[in-house]
């Protein structure tokens, strides 16, 4: 069934859609004065990469970097658009050809940004020859598929820049709703100060970016492996002015998110959001900490590469069928995640406008010991089983080890394999294995929404040579779907997803396994706290 706003867990709103808002409202009380002086510590990760917005694609980086800078839209709590540092954002008739005028604005150093800023950005991180991660952002403009390597320059020909202030956007085909992805940040202006001799954007602006946004680096800066700390930007005026004294993001290696809970109790951090395991029973009747729960966005899943032994042709796909059947989500969901998640049904979130659980063929993400036997077996007999199945995480996610220890049970219990967990002790030590492809296991993945669509769960991470592809799947029918349905609109476009996804839940690049909540403990003098539509701390407003 299709789910309308009054029926969803909660409302996503589209450029031209009301919607509803995501927030607790528990933190707004204004029983005392608050300190807009205080700076904020807040709960993060190393992030993998130098912060460069076409080369990032993780929250560790992801959070600092949509605090540092300002695209041509921004997006309200509720995930409606507003336009930031862009005048203007104008259509032709079909929605191929996009004119954008900017506001008056600068980057921390003084300079200017200009139509030059983004599309020297752009077709920086469109050009395969620079390897960035958001590449695939950039696919729809027209003249993506002639830069670089032997085939042109070193600029998409569907960017134009008018003036200073103007510049156009040409796609390959019709859509409509394109700018609403505008507030994403592949899409974030870079300066000239960015670029080396070579054109390239240097290590050095990655390790201390300049930006356009709320804030910008303290002279600490990022600390590798502890912190990242970032104040004001007093020339900032735009839709997300700084209510706080700056921010800092702390990194938890060792311990990770139970350590992090612990300092939010003893009040030496003030926002952890993502409750680790050990405490969501009680952390709700916790009265040394502010307690928030309620639905999220946020999709779970592992993926297996089709390159390891056994998981590519007909065999790979029984094999995965097989997998995902001896997962017992409902359980894991309720003893591990104390019912702060919910079984997923597809590779999207019950949160989005469209949103279905009727698809065909997601009896595969439920829990069935013999149907998953039996095709195990079918498996065996094209090529028996060798090895060990085993799932790498990151130590430093709050309850990963848990959830990858329950999965590897359940697998050994119901295939009769030897299934174990690989732990790496941070996020970026896993990210740097599955980026280049060194990576000789499955691995858990996730993905936290870009912009309020479904088709962001699905064209960035399964797509053909899309940046966050881990699994380097590929199917062009898929690919088809995605393009087709990103030029429709209403229950057209929903009913093309809902076949890609079907193409999906048959081949199974990844293993869909929960929706989570978004939980958060924060100290008990913190206000203004929120979550927004991206199920992320709204962190501009927070107050002690």
């Amino acid at each position: 069934m299709r789910f309308s706003r009054r029926t969803r867990m909660a409302g996503i709103a589209l450029v031209a859609a009301s919607s509803l808002v995501l927030a607790a409202c528990g933190s707004d009380d204004d029983g005392g004065g608050s300190d807009g002086d205080a700076v904020i510590s807040v709960y993060g990760t190393n992030p993998q990469n130098p912060l460069i917005p076409t080369a990032t694609n993780e929250v560790g980086g992801g959070d600092p970097l949509n605090n540092l800078f300002a695209g041509l839209v921004s997006y309200n709590t509720d995930g409606s658009v507003e336009n930031e540092v862009a005048e203007s954002i104008e259509g032709n008739d079909d929605s191929t050809v996009w004119t954008i005028k900017l506001k008056d604005w600068k980057f921390t150093d003084g300079s200017d940004v200009t139509a030059e800023s983004f599309v020297n950005a752009w077709n920086y991180g469109a050009n395969p020859d620079n390897k960035q991660l958001n590449n695939y952002f950039f696919y729809p403009i027209e003249g993506t598929d002639d830069i670089g390597n032997t085939t042109g320059g070193d600029t998409v020909s569907g960017l134009k820049v008018i003036d200073e202030k103007t510049f156009e956007i040409t796609l390959k085909k019709s859509e409509s709703d394109f700018p609403l992805r505008l507030g994403y940040s592949a899409y974030f202006p870079v300066p000239e100060a960015a670029y080396g001799d070579d054109g390239k954007i240097t290590k050095e602006y990655g390790e201390r970016p300049i930006g356009n946004g709320a804030y910008m680096l303290t002279e600490s800066g990022w600390e590798r492996n502890k912190q990242i700390a970032m104040e004001p930007n007093p020339d900032y005026d735009g839709n997300h002015k700084a209510q706080n004294g700056g921010l800092v993001f702390k990194f938890y290696a060792g311990g990770g998110a139970d350590s992090a809970y612990t300092d939010v109790q003893s009040g030496n951090l003030d926002v952890l959001d993502q409750v680790p395991p050990s405490a969501l029973e009680t952390f709700e009747g916790d009265n040394q900490v502010q307690a928030f729960n309620e639905p999220g966005s946020n999709f779970a899943s592992f993926t297996i590469p089709e390159r390891l032994e056994h998981f590519s042709g007909e065999e790979g796909k029984l094999r995965r069928q097989a997998l995902s059947m001896a997962i017992n989500r409902d359980e894991v969901t309720d003893k591990i995640y104390n019912g702060t998640r919910t079984s997923a049904s597809d590779f999207t979130s019950p949160v989005l406008d469209g949103w279905t659980d009727e698809i065909e063929g997601n009896d595969v993400l439920e829990f069935n010991e013999e149907e998953a036997k039996k095709l195990w077996a079918e498996a065996d007999a094209i090529a028996p089983w060798t090895g060990e199945f085993q799932i790498a995480f990151n130590n430093d996610g709050a309850g990963n080890r848990e959830f990858v220890e329950a999965l590897t049970n359940q697998i050994t219990n119901v295939l009769g394999i030897e299934s174990s967990p690989k732990v790496y002790p941070t996020f970026d030590e896993l990210r740097k294995e599955v980026t280049d492809r060194s990576i000789q296991t499955a691995f858990r993945t996730g993905w936290q929404a870009d912009y309020p669509s479904m088709l962001n769960y699905l064209g960035p991470i399964y797509a053909t040579g899309a940046g966050s592809n881990d699994g380097d799947y590929s199917n062009k029918e898929f690919d088809s779907l995605v393009t087709e349905a990103s030029a429709t609109q209403g229950d057209e476009r929903y009913e093309l997803i809902t076949d890609a996804q079907e193409i999906l839940l048959e081949e199974l690049p990844a293993i869909p396994l929960w929706y989570a909540n978004a939980t958060a403990a924060v100290s008990t003098d913190l206000k203004g706290f929120e979550f927004n539509w991206q199920q992320k701390p709204e962190y501009y407003k927070l107050t002690k």
